[in-house]
């Protein structure tokens, strides 16, 4: 039975008994504590912990997960991956045990004709909590299990927490007898991998006010209401009954292995080493394709590494392989090929993704070739000094210099007998970040501890929320906040929060920042320094009093700053029509990923593997222009998720929508059809202008592109035709003929440099004859040692070389030239033959003067070269070269 069915039959056992699809949410779900969903109940936490009211009271999902922290491990073993499904099926105070139970048996052992899994009754096994007699005993009761295949386990395996104080309570495991080939008869007690875990079914009855670790917490008492919250693996289910050994031989992985054992000319399953390579180019393929499909892009930062990494292993196992073309463009089409029937948009998003993935492999093939040779010299030396560690400091040039990340160090370093100084390492890149970091501003973080909004939220309920159609309200201060901590008043000169019951103020969220301005009230006013939300339902202004003392209850005139909307409205549209234009003039894979506008600027971060062409920067600001002429109508409404992704609306990767309501913006039509909840304009042409000032690159497979709106822009443009008036005045010369004028002025100032050029080099070569016949002897050897002030690297070598040159013909000759320019010290050293013949050799020569100047150097018996920044040890140094020389000769 392939995966793709398990997956359905699932979904449909549940539905059919009255439970809701949901659609997995994305791997990127809007949660502070996880860098990506890794369970199936993550995305209704916010129901589990009453943070919200669930739409449905059953519900069932298959949701994508990711777990990182077995990274290194994946493929030394077959339990490990880092991609995999779970399906879970959870009741909202509905159905508990008795119901969790019977749904889970009769799908697990419903014939496959009346849509079940087939699993043979005799060969299932469960756990219960000691303590939980009334699940033993319904297992006993609705599926006829013997109470010999009913074992208990302690709160470690069979209780189930968060972590924190929150919902908890016992669960119960479902296991599957593999049979004795596996191990040892006697249950999960016995031997884990002869019974396999594959589902977990979590019976949420108790109210957690204390956790200390998995086992050890306090119960403040029963739930107002029981919860249901199971977990399926879906890669488990799928190996068990498709009779493959583990999740890598399963119908979506393994033909990925397929392909690399015909890429690399190894067979699957001959030897370990090999083994695990296979399993992580599996693994990490199809992880990467989910990972990209849902928006994250490589990066040297939390998601974008993880990514990255996961990319790079592949590559790098294939090499290990023995194969060195390009693996990704021959394997990622494999694996989405395999994972389309599930999740249909790998194929409809093949373009970008494939585009993503396929340059970071360029990337790294460059990182591999310049790295590679540098981590081999540096294990070489270790070696040869009879270590066995790589220094940190040489782990962190790998990482800063050939950008090497320290896993990659870790497993060739591994691979090489070595160890590797990590503490060292870490240390050097905590200094690298503080230093990089010591001028940012402080990141927002009043609303991490969200639960004393929380506590204002059940207080007061939501607030009403007015943005969208006014400017001002007269509103209540339901609460004072400073510090963390409540308050009954704010004095003037402080900075504190309030809520409100009502506010017109805009919120920052979705790329737009919060409005600005004031809160008066009889006897005092308050400036509005940003607006939040952070709790859903709250929203929470930070203010500094101006005036007069603020107290709770107090009734206050809350007014946005028309001028400022108006810009956030005009950048914020303005940003739409940018992605519009951008589509329109790249293709549309050419999706944003992220963006910032506030009055009169916007930035837009989009999904794109190469600088934009002059030409391409061009057209996306004409386009958008044309837009904004055509004076567009733009208008929202709102409908279901469903709803708004079958009309084509966009949605930007990453974000969290609610599958019941959505903001769908549109701009002119179907030209620009986005989900936002942003303040916008009326007409296109409210925007004003948009004047596109830069474009770059922020990462791996990203671009940004920043522009001015509104006034802004026209000012901007102002500024540029005041510089061009300033320069045709300058240059006495019309606008139009402006760039040839100052085209002719640089050619001919490159000439002029090129004609001084010429004649210091010459001026510098006339005087080789004179310090060649200045040589003195040391024995039979012809030595000069002689300082250049002025002269640079390029110089001093050719200095060098033509006094060597003209030294006698037939007699030992050695010349040493130190150049002094801009504060900085070059050495070349350079000898004939005979003075070779005679042991004088360069490279000898600038490896002890070099030091003397504060530098290094080094290079080939004949001609070798350094540098320093020791100026005033220059003639120190010159002094010693014959010394040096009568140390080679004997003389």
């Amino acid at each position: 039975m392939e995966t793709a069915e398990i997956r359905r039959r699932f979904t449909a056992h549940f539905e059919k008994n009255g439970h809701t699809v949901v659609p997995s949410a994305s791997l990127l779900l809007d949660d502070p504590n996880l860098l990506f969903v890794n369970a199936g109940m993550v995305p209704f936490k916010p129901y589990f912990l009453g943070q919200e009211t669930p739409q449905w009271n059953r519900a069932t999902s298959v949701q994508k997960c990711v777990r990182t922290l077995d990274i290194e491990e994946v493929g030394k073993t077959t339990r490990h991956g880092t991609f995999f499904q779970m399906c879970g099926n959870f009741s909202f105070g509905d159905y508990f045990k008795e119901g969790a139970i019977r749904f889970a048996w009769t799908l697990i052992t419903g014939s496959v004709e009346e849509g079940g899994l087939g699993f043979d009754p005799e060969k299932i096994w469960v756990t219960v909590l000691p303590s939980d007699t009334e699940a033993k005993e319904l297992w006993h009761e609705v599926a006829g299990m013997p109470y010999e295949r009913i074992q208990e386990r302690g709160l470690e395996d069979n209780y189930w927490n968060m972590g924190v104080p929150g919902p908890g309570g016992p669960c119960s495991e479902i296991y599957i007898d593999r049979g004795p080939e596996f191990g040892p008869d006697g249950g999960p007690n016995a031997d884990e991998d002869r019974f396999l875990e594959i589902w977990n079914l979590v019976f949420m009855q108790e109210s957690l006010s204390q956790v200390r670790s998995k086992a050890d917490f306090d119960v403040e008492g029963p739930l107002p209401a029981k919860n249901i919250d199971t977990g399926m693996g879906l890669e488990r289910v799928a190996y068990l009954l498709q009779g493959k050994q583990n999740m890598y031989e399963i119908d979506e992985v393994f033909p990925v292995i397929e392909k690399a054992a015909e890429l690399s000319g190894r067979t699957y399953g001959e030897n370990h080493v090999d083994d695990v390579r296979f399993r992580v180019v599996a693994d990490h393929v199809r992880s990467a394709l989910m990972l990209i499909n849902d928006g994250v892009t490589p990066g040297n930062e939390g998601r974008g590494y993880v990514l990255r990494r996961l990319l790079r292993r592949a590559v790098r196992s294939m090499r290990l392989l023995g194969y060195e073309g390009h693996a990704l463009a021959e394997l990622m089409p494999v694996s989405r090929d395999r994972m389309k029937a599930s999740y249909p948009e790998v194929e409809s998003g093949w373009e970008r993704i494939s585009r993503v993935a396929f340059a970071e492999e360029d990337a790294f093939r460059k990182t591999l070739a310049a790295g590679t040779q540098i981590f081999d010299n540096a294990a070489d030396q270790v070696k040869a000094g009879g270590g066995t560690t790589l220094a940190g400091a040489q782990a962190f040039a790998l990482h800063d210099t050939y950008g090497f990340p320290i896993d990659l160090t870790l497993e060739m370093a591994s691979e090489a007998g070595l160890s590797v100084d990590e503490e060292g390492f870490r240390s050097l890149m905590a200094e690298q970040r503080a230093r990089a970091k010591a001028d940012a501003k402080a990141k927002k973080g009043q609303h991490a501890d969200t639960h004393l909004y929380r506590a204002v939220l059940d207080e007061h309920g939501a607030t009403d929320w007015l943005a969208y159609s006014t400017l001002e309200t007269e509103s209540t201060a339901l609460a004072l906040l400073a510090g963390g901590e409540p308050v009954q008043a704010l004095t003037a000169g402080q900075v504190g929060e309030v809520v409100l019951d009502r506010t017109p103020f805009y919120a920052e969220s979705g790329g737009q920042v919060a409005d600005a301005g004031t809160l008066t009230f009889d006897g005092g006013s308050l400036e509005v320094l940003d607006v939040q939300r952070p709790v859903r339902g709250l929203v929470v202004h930070q203010v500094r009093v101006v005036e007069g003392e603020l107290t709770q209850d107090a009734v206050v005139h809350a007014a946005v700053d028309p001028s400022w909307r108006t810009g956030a409205r005009q950048a914020h549209s303005g940003t739409h029509v940018v992605h519009a234009a951008l589509r329109e003039v790249l293709g549309p894979t050419a999706l944003q990923a992220g963006s910032y506008n506030r009055p009169g600027y916007l930035r837009l971060d989009f999904g794109w593997t190469q600088a934009l062409t002059p030409e391409q920067v061009k057209d996306i600001e004409n386009v958008s222009n044309e837009a904004l002429r055509a004076d567009l109508p733009v208008s929202w409404q709102y409908m279901s998720l469903p709803e708004a992704k079958d009309w084509g609306a966009i949605a930007l990767f990453g974000e969290t929508y609610d599958e019941s309501q959505v903001r769908v913006v549109e701009i002119g039509g179907p030209w620009s059809r986005e989900l936002c909840g942003g303040t916008h304009v009326d007409h296109s042409s409210q925007v004003g202008t948009v004047v596109l000032t830069s474009e770059s690159s922020v990462g791996s497979g990203n671009r940004r592109v920043e522009a001015l709106t509104g006034v802004e822009g026209f000012r901007y443009l102002a500024k540029e035709r005041d510089v061009v008036a300033e320069l045709t005045g300058i240059l006495k010369t019309q606008p139009d003929d402006l760039v040839g004028r100052v085209g002719d002025l640089v050619e001919r100032l490159r000439g002029a440099e090129k004609e001084l050029e010429r004649v210091r080099v010459a001026q510098l070569l006339a005087s080789a004859g004179d310090i060649a016949r200045g040589a003195a002897k040391v024995g039979t050897v012809n030595v000069v040692a002689h300082r250049a002030d002025g002269a640079s690297g390029g110089d001093v070598r050719t200095l060098a070389t033509d006094v060597r040159n003209r030294l006698p013909q037939g007699e030992a000759g050695v010349v040493v030239v130190v150049g002094v320019a801009d504060g900085k010290v070059a050495l070349v050293a350079a000898t004939n033959d005979e003075a070779r013949s005679r042991g004088v050799k360069a490279g000898d020569l600038v490896k002890v003067l070099a030091p003397v100047l504060g530098g290094k150097g080094g290079g080939k018996p004949d001609m070798a070269q350094g540098g320093g920044t020791e100026v005033g040890k220059v003639d120190e140094a010159l002094a010693l070269v014959a010394t040096e020389v009568g140390k080679a000769v004997g003389a």
